[in-house]
């Protein structure tokens, strides 16, 4: 049976919440975020677990992280549901930018961008934002469990003039086109990459990293821009754009291929402890199991891999 409904279904709660005002969008979030810490009791527990052991914290504090990443991923999920009403008029009133300069720098190059970030913020609010202040944004997805999740999200990335690639699928090829024009690769590397993964230390823990910013990086000469969103106490975002960087070949790739990953996984990781209450840390980060009979060094990153595990 189709469940295009449900589809339908968002399509309708999104036309309503364009009604609101944003303060209203961000109140109405507040309440689902406590709702689904109440009802999520399997995520709710993995993200306590998860938070104490990265950061070596106490109980005490990691609750008060996890009930506040709650709310904000209530606040999130109907942001998302409001972006038919962004406006390139009211984006300025929600989102500040910093340090544009180097994003705008690093596209006059003409290379193209290996744009990275992570599940901070409202990391769709983020791709949407910077298309609609007028850079050539692309972002390489994961489909969503649900295929009308996905459509629903692709059309709106669409809409605000994102381009979208799938993970794991021939469109990276057109990925790698789109970066060739010089446009801005986004790229989530903040989620366990499976077996085809690079194993790197991440907030204490051996985790299988995606490679697919560093075999990008590489191929295209392109410089790597980090930038997250993270919310604004009083409302609205504020959109951190890091000094680029670039691949460093000293004709060792196996070795300049690790140092680069391990650069880009401290950049998150570092965020990541600023920000304790804007990561996803009931995400399955360290799923994949690490053997300490691996080697690090000899696991190489080839362009072959990039479809798998991007």
């Amino acid at each position: 049976m189709s469940n295009a409904w449900q589809y339908y279904l968002l399509k309708m709660l999104s036309f309503l919440i364009c009604l609101l005002p944003y303060k209203g969008v961000l109140l109405l979030g507040k309440i689902l975020g406590k709702l689904y810490y109440r009802i999520a009791a399997r995520q709710r527990r993995r993200a306590l677990l998860q938070i104490q052991e990265s950061l070596g914290i106490s109980l005490e504090a990691a609750q008060k992280h996890i009930d506040s990443l709650f709310i904000k991923l209530g606040q999130t999920f109907v942001e998302m549901l409001y972006m038919p009403a962004l406006t390139l008029e009211n984006l300025h009133q929600y989102i500040t930018i910093e340090n544009r300069h180097f994003l705008a720098e690093a596209v006059e190059q003409g290379r193209g961008v290996v744009l990275l970030t992570a599940h901070v913020g409202n990391w769709e609010w983020l791709g949407a934002s910077l298309a609609m202040d007028g850079f050539p944004v692309a972002a390489v997805i994961k489909r969503q469990p649900n295929d009308q999740h996905t459509r629903i999200l692709n059309e709106y990335r669409e809409m605000v003039g994102m381009e979208i690639f799938a993970r794991g699928t021939t469109e990276l090829v057109s990925a790698a086109r789109a970066l060739k024009k010089g446009k801005i690769l986004g790229f989530l590397a903040d989620q366990d990459a499976g077996t085809t993964g690079l194993f790197i230390e991440f907030l204490g823990k051996m985790s299988s990293t995606p490679t697919g910013p560093t075999v990008f990086a590489k191929k295209f000469k392109a410089p790597v821009v980090p930038v997250f969103m993270v919310r604004k106490p009083e409302g609205g975002h504020r959109i951190i754009i890091h000094e680029p960087f670039y691949y460093e070949d000293t004709g060792n790739e196996v070795e300049d291929n690790y140092k680069i990953t391990v650069k880009m996984t401290n950049i998150i990781e570092n965020t990541i402890r600023e920000y304790p209450d804007e990561w996803l840390w009931f995400q399955k980060r360290w799923n994949t199991a690490y053997s300490e009979t691996d080697v690090k060094y000899e696991q190489s990153i080839s362009p072959e891999r990039i479809g798998k595990q991007a």
